[in-house]
């Protein structure tokens, strides 16, 4: 039997935390023959429903599941306690009339205090998703204030940006989601993100061949894409839990994953001055990964309307960390 993996989830007691904690447990991520502990993070208010949370997975009987630990967020060491993946999906949500900067103040300090938590109680191995959002700024504020953990064990999500893409080109197609490949979500998960189609292939083609109408990919489907979490929240009145714990899932299982010849993916990562963005900056780049190690894929050009977009995301994630300057050590 392999040695338990850890893995960390806050906010898990929330909606993406539930949609997400019966698929780990279950080995859908790690595999059928890899045991987990789950360590449940939530605030002190919301514990009862964590308790309810782990009697479900008590009544479960997943064979992979080794162990739980609960923790609140006034003892997140506990919580995160010899993990190998902490999930951070946890955050304060964005508020009707709340400006984004607002937002990203509100975090902050969270995310402060969950990158020392990090780095003075997770495994030596330890590797982190930020979910919660503004993710790219909230990943940047924690592994600022996690100084002694590796810059490449950190992500942002933009999986569900990609998952997103995916879709719309399939359906304006007619081809299927596993056609699409190399769909890279630049920059920011935020508006301004830039889904390139223009390096997206569908069925082995240019995606903007296969489609024919640039006029729709340049406006529809970026705007779609773009605003699909607030189209999500106008429908069900809530924000997207399914899908975005569906993308952590896909996240994790990239970074762990060879991925196939030819093919990226899609995080937010520490900048290392590739394609002239800023170093540092938690910014989503395509990515390719031998199952340990992740590389930013080089050579992708841009046309000048694709460079501009590219450049508006890239300005606002500057915009962000100037606005939390304060909170990186």
């Amino acid at each position: 039997m392999k040695a338990p993996i850890r893995v960390a989830v806050t906010g898990a007691a929330g909606q993406i935390g539930y949609a997400l904690l019966f698929r780990i447990a279950s080995g859908q991520l790690f595999g059928k023959d890899q045991p987990v502990i789950l360590h449940l993070v939530e605030v002190p208010p919301v514990m009862g429903a964590l308790d309810g949370v782990e009697m479900e997975l008590d009544d479960c009987a997943f064979p992979t599941l080794a162990g739980v630990v609960k923790a609140d967020s006034d003892h997140l060491e506990d919580g995160f306690a010899d993990c190998n993946f902490v999930l951070c999906v946890g955050s304060v949500p964005r508020k009707a009339g709340m400006e984004r900067g607002d937002l990203i103040r509100i975090n902050g300090p969270i995310f402060t205090n969950t990158g020392k938590a990090i780095q003075a109680a997770a495994a030596k191995d330890v590797r982190i998703v930020v979910v919660g959002n503004p993710c790219n700024t909230n990943c940047l504020i924690a592994m600022a204030n996690a100084p002694d953990i590796p810059r490449d064990r950190w992500y942002a999500m933009m999986m569900l940006d990609e998952n997103r893409a995916v879709s719309q080109l399939a359906k304006k197609s007619g081809m299927t989601v596993a056609d699409v490949k190399n769909m890279t979500i630049w920059g920011n998960h935020s508006a301004t993100q830039y889904p390139d189609f223009y390096n997206a292939t569908i069925g082995g083609k240019p995606a903007a061949d296969v489609i024919g109408d640039e006029s729709w990919l340049q406006d529809t489907f970026i705007e779609t894409v773009q605003k699909r979490g607030a189209a999500v929240i106008q429908a069900r009145g809530a924000s997207s839990a399914a899908s975005a714990a569906n993308a952590c899932i896909d996240t994790v299982k990239n970074i762990i994953t060879p991925t196939p010849a030819g093919e990226s993916f899609s995080a937010a990562i520490c900048s290392d001055g590739s394609y002239g963005i800023d170093e540092g900056l938690i910014c989503s780049f395509p990515l390719t990964s031998d199952g340990s190690n992740w590389s930013i894929k080089q050579g992708v050009k841009q046309n000048e309307w694709a460079q501009a977009k590219v450049d508006a995301t890239v300005a606002e994630l500057k915009e962000e960390r100037d606005t939390v300057k304060d909170l990186l050590p």
